[in-house]
Parts: C-alpha cells; structure tokens; sequence
C-alpha cells in the first residue's frame, strides 16, 4: 500500500538537493525503494494519469478444476447443473476453496443476466388506474400473537390519487367489492384498470394475449373499463401500485399501533386524507388530492345502479329450519326444512328465498367472533313445533307407498310415529326422494316400521346428494 506522506517527504526533500543515501537513512527505508518513488514521480510528472497499470493475476484454487468445470457445464445443459451441486462435486475431487470463489467464476462463465431497465409510462388524466394486494403481519395490542392482514390497493395513475382498504381474502368477489368501492371513493371510474395477472382477473393466456375471466369481463362492461394485465412474470410493470405499498408499510404501518382490526380500518381512513393524499410525491412534485381536482372532470360517471357482488349459492335447510353459511346458521320458516332454498349473501346481509324463488328470510351477516352461532332464533320459543298434520302432508307427496308406510308406523307406535317421521322426513336432505321410496317399499315388503331401518338401507344402497350438484345461479346485474 502506498504510503502518501512519505513519497510526498521524499520527492520534496530530493528536490532541495538531499542526497538518495541521505533520503534512505533518515527514513529507514532502502535506496531502491527511494530510487522507485523518484522514478514514479518523473513518470507521472512526464506522462500524466492516463496509463493504468493491469491488475496482477494470482493463482486461483479453482485453477486445476477449471477443466472439470467446464466438462460438468457441458454434460448438464438441461436443466442447468446447480452451483451448489458443482460445489459438492469439487469438493470430492479435492478442492479447498470456498464457495464464493466458484460462484463469481460461474457467474462469468455462465453470463450473468442484466435485468431490463425500469420504463414507468405516464398517462392522461382520467385514462388508467391499477389494483394489487398485499400481505403484512400486524402484532394487535388487544389481541395475542401476530395476525396475517391483506390490503387491497387501488390507484389512479395520473393524480397516484389512492384507494387502501383492509380485507379477509383475496377471492374475486372480494375484488369487485373492493374496486366498486374504489370507484365510489374516486367518484368516477377510469378509462382502463391494469391487473398483476391475478385468477380472479385472467383465466389464462393464449398467443401471448390474455383471456380475462367472463365474470370480470361483465364486471368491466358494466363500468364501462377496459381489462388490462401485466405480463406473466414482470411485476415491474404495475410500479404505480407496488410504489404505494411500500409507503403505506413505510410510513402508515411503521411506528404505530393498532388494538385491532377496526381500530386499524379507523386510522387507515384518517391516513389516507390527512397525509397520503396531501403528501408531496417524489415523481410529480405535487400532491396527490391537487392533481386528483385536475383529473376528477376526465373520469367516467358512475351508473345508476352499482354492480351486484352478492354471492349466489344453494342450501338445503336442516332439522332446526335453518342453512348454514360460514359457520352461521341463519333461521328460516319450519315449513322449508329439508328443502333445496337459493342464498344471496352481500356484504351486509344474506337473503334466503324459498324453491321458487320467493323471498322466505333476511338476515344481517353475522360478525367476525360472534359466540351465539344461530341468527335470527326467537329463543323464547327455541323449539318451534312443526305440526303432525303438515308432517304427513309433507311425506305423502312421496306417493302412495310412502302414506301406506307411514300409517303402519303411526298403528305400531303410537307413542313415537312422529320421531320416525321426521326422521323419514329428514333423510329428503341426504338422499334422493327415488332412493327413498326403494326403501320405503322393502320395509313395507319385510314389515320393517322403523325409520333407522329405512335410513341404514339408504346408506348401503344409495347414493348421497351433494350440495355440489346444484350449480350456482349467475345473478342478475343489469
């Protein structure tokens, strides 16, 4: 290592006439060493800065393994060996080195990828907005241990005017829910909206194009929005929405404390009109909120009638009158028990209609944590009584086998015909009515009057229903 000082000491020192032996002498140092700084100092002086002197080359301890290297590249061309795996391989046949040393050699060997620059396109007011999630792990003070959140995120991308919201999934009704109420915060709806190529968005691609999913498509024909994506695999091309997420992490999420999930819903509201929108960002140098007054006038109105994100699904009511519905059961009339009933479950309510179609019951959602599991029970009269006469009813529709059996229960067991009934009654839930009669027709066959007798022959020799075979309605949303 050069040492400065002393070259400085010793070329201004010859120059006021010291000798080279006295130079060496009074610095300890060899008069070769002083005769080399002289040397250096003429040179630089004569030629100037320009030359650069090249690098000594060292032995390497990948040197006698090169060769092997190069053997092992070419015999694993697909799929490419690994550099761990090379590593292993050196190891056995002597090498001390360590692992750093190989990984720059094959960098260079194999070329390392530079990665496409940054392109961040600007567009005109009112033209494009962007939507993207994201994950963060939040310690509640209220509650122990560290919760798992997801923001859902939505911004246009001329004013980087913002839309946060906190959500329970990433499911594709949750999505339109969420740009519906992005679209009510921005008052207005842009001309595009680009996606990071999520399944609720892109069923697939084909010929390098992409084909979105029909409800998305509806959704975006309804708003009047051109579907856009980013390409599989360059997530660089949504940087407006990825940007915004590290601020919110970096300014919103850093430094605070939430008690729980609402008490963060309240501070995320307060954020994002006090200090997100009214902050001065770095690639306009405006804020937000000014540039969202200049491109409000460019958005598309809102309709009329806003999208219907309601889940539709099918039901069949149980023994208690009730369909369950994410570990809910919301109460229904007695007289639809163990009947198929259409479910339409909002954001805030769930409406339950009857086989044709009638509205029987509407409920308000349960909320997250809530203990008692049953809504809308009158627990005064918790035990609703579902009449003999309208049980009968409900069995002889079976046809004519299924009265006969039933009036040869109520003759040998008069004290409990209406336990075998229902139990008859409820087996309409679990297996097919045909399947029933079968059953009904053997016991009359053997003089079996037992509804357990009816209900073990079902589950040997029939099949059970699923829910899953009543495909969901599409609902109606124009």
């Amino acid at each position: 290592m050069r040492d400065e000082a002393l070259e400085n000491n010793i070329v201004s020192l010859h120059g006021r006439g010291w000798s080279i032996r006295r130079l060496s002498v009074e610095f300890a140092i060899s008069r070769g060493r002083v005769r080399r700084i002289l040397q250096r100092n003429s040179d630089t002086r004569a030629k100037g800065h320009d030359t650069l002197s090249k690098p000594v080359k060292r032995a390497s301890k990948l040197d006698p393994h090169k060769d092997y290297i190069s053997g092992l590249l070419d015999t694993h061309r697909d799929p490419p060996i690994t550099n761990q795996r090379i590593y292993e391989l050196l190891v056995e046949k002597g090498y001390r080195g360590k692992m750093t040393i190989l990984r720059d050699y094959l960098a260079g060997i194999r070329g390392k990828k530079q990665p496409d620059p940054i392109e961040c396109v600007e567009t005109l007011p009112g033209q494009r907005a962007s939507h993207d999630w994201s994950d963060y792990y939040i310690n509640f003070t209220g509650e122990p241990g560290v919760e798992k959140i997801t923001f859902f995120s939505c911004i246009l991308n001329y004013s980087r005017y913002q839309y946060v919201e906190l959500v329970d999934n990433k499911s594709q009704t949750t999505l339109l829910r969420c740009l519906v109420g992005a679209f009510l915060y921005f008052d207005g709806v842009p001309r595009e909206i680009k996606s990071d190529n999520q399944k609720a968005c892109v069923d697939k691609w084909e010929l390098g194009k992409p084909v979105f999913n029909k409800h998305f498509l509806g959704f975006a024909t309804h708003y009047r929005f051109r579907p856009l994506t980013i390409r599989p695999g360059n997530p660089r091309e949504n940087l407006k929405v990825e940007r915004p997420f590290y601020y919110l992490e970096t300014n919103f999420l850093n430094g605070r404390q939430f008690r729980d999930s609402r008490d963060l819903r309240e501070q995320l509201q307060s954020w994002l009109t006090e200090k997100n929108a009214r902050r001065i960002h770095r690639t306009t140098g405006r804020q937000p909120i000014e540039l969202y007054r200049e491109e409000l006038p460019f958005l598309q109105a809102l309709p009329a009638r806003q999208y219907d994100t309601s889940i539709i699904e099918y039901r069949i009511v149980n023994n208690e009158s009730a369909i369950q519905w994410k570990d809910y059961y919301y109460m229904v009339p007695a007289r639809y028990m163990f009947e198929t009933c259409p479910v339409r479950a909002g954001d805030l309510e769930i409406i339950i209609y009857s086989p044709d179609c009638q509205e029987i019951a509407r409920h308000r959602l349960a909320e997250k944590g809530r203990k008692d599991r049953y809504i809308g029970r009158n627990k005064k009269t918790q035990k609703s009584t579902f009449p003999a006469r309208e049980v009968a009813q409900r069995l002889e529709a079976f046809g004519p086998d299924m009265q006969e059996y039933i009036d040869q229960i109520k003759r040998q067991k008069p004290g409990s015909y209406m336990y075998h009934w229902r139990h008859i009654l409820s087996l309409k839930a679990i297996y097919r009515a045909e399947d029933i009669i079968v059953a009904v027709r053997r016991a009359l066959k053997y003089r079996v009057y037992e509804a357990r007798a009816i209900e073990n022959f079902l589950q040997v020799n029939a099949e059970k229903r699923s829910e899953m075979n009543h495909p969901p309605k599409s609902s109606d949303h124009e």
